[in-house]
């Protein structure tokens, strides 16, 4: 995944759990998770989990000014064509996979997620020390 400011592979992250997550500026789940997805990622940085937040806006202003306007300083790649989330078959936003440190995927969730919930945390606290 590429765009005018960052080149991601998850071949990079390997040896990571990885939240792989996609989503719109345009789309209210979405709005709704980033706060919990945000502070998730501060508190399990340490654990090695990464969010990578795959972001399907065509308008590039729009995508910087949810950035700025809701604080996410997640690891974040725009796709305006699309072709990232095509690849998983993503087409309902958001979408958000949990790949292992080995690069399986171990969870999908559709939709808004809490992931501040305890089933949420004690999922990727196990994940994250090799727990699976």
């Amino acid at each position: 995944m590429q765009d005018s400011e960052h080149k991601v592979t998850l071949s990079e992250l390997r040896g990571k759990v990885v939240v792989l997550n996609f989503w719109a500026s345009w789309c209210a789940p979405c709005i709704e998770e980033t706060p919990s997805l945000v502070d998730m990622q501060h508190k399990m940085r340490d654990k090695g989990i990464t969010v990578l937040a795959v972001n399907v806006d065509d308008d590039d202003d729009a995508y910087h000014k949810f950035l700025a306007n809701y604080r996410v300083d997640l690891l974040t790649v725009r796709d305006a064509r699309k072709a990232s989330n095509t690849m998983y078959g993503t087409f309902k936003f958001p979408e958000t996979y949990v790949i292992d440190r080995n690069g399986v995927m171990r969870r999908k969730f559709i939709g808004a997620v809490d992931w501040s919930s305890p089933e949420v945390v004690e999922f990727l606290t196990k994940l994250g020390s090799g727990v699976s």
